[in-house]
């Protein structure tokens, strides 16, 4: 199982916190709970109300970057499954998978590259209960211009 309190160190160790769970920009819930799966419907990147580099792959945002806003729409992903969970993370026995979509360029190929910067956060932040299946694919454009946006599945307590 996740200890809420070691996730929380290993953040601030990592000069990192959780942020607030967003709010959802459309007509959905923030997360869906049957037996004991958690789906954490997809996040995009926000920072101060605005998405953190904004555009495509392999056209105006960087890889470099696209992992950036992976790994920050993977925090508020995990903010989402805490709050869901009563504010804590303490029931959390696993990460099932992720699903990373990257918005590219046609040409553009590396999306496990992109979808690493969240996959490798959270491993480091939950250890083995972090490990996970993925999906990483591109798509044209995504909400708010977003480069990624990142769902995620857990098996809780």
């Amino acid at each position: 199982m996740v200890n809420d309190a070691e996730v929380l160190r290993r953040l601030e160790d990592r000069g990192l916190e959780l942020p607030s769970p967003p709010a959802p920009v459309a007509t959905y819930v923030p997360a869906t709970r049957t037996g004991s799966v958690v789906f954490v419907a997809g996040q995009i990147p926000i920072e101060d109300g605005q998405p953190i580099h904004p555009g495509s792959l392999g056209v105006s945002v960087s890889v470099e970057s696209g992992q950036q806003a992976a790994a920050r729409a993977a925090l508020q992903a995990l903010s989402v499954l805490r709050n869901e969970l009563g504010g804590s993370l303490d029931g959390v026995a696993r990460l099932l998978q992720l699903t990373v979509f990257v918005a590219s360029a046609p040409d553009f190929v590396e999306h496990s590259t992109v979808a690493n910067g969240a996959s490798d956060l959270l491993v480091d932040v939950l250890g083995d209960q972090g490990r996970h299946a993925r999906v990483a694919v591109g798509v044209a454009s995504l909400p708010l211009g977003s480069c990624v946006e990142v769902a995620m599945t857990a098996e809780v307590a």
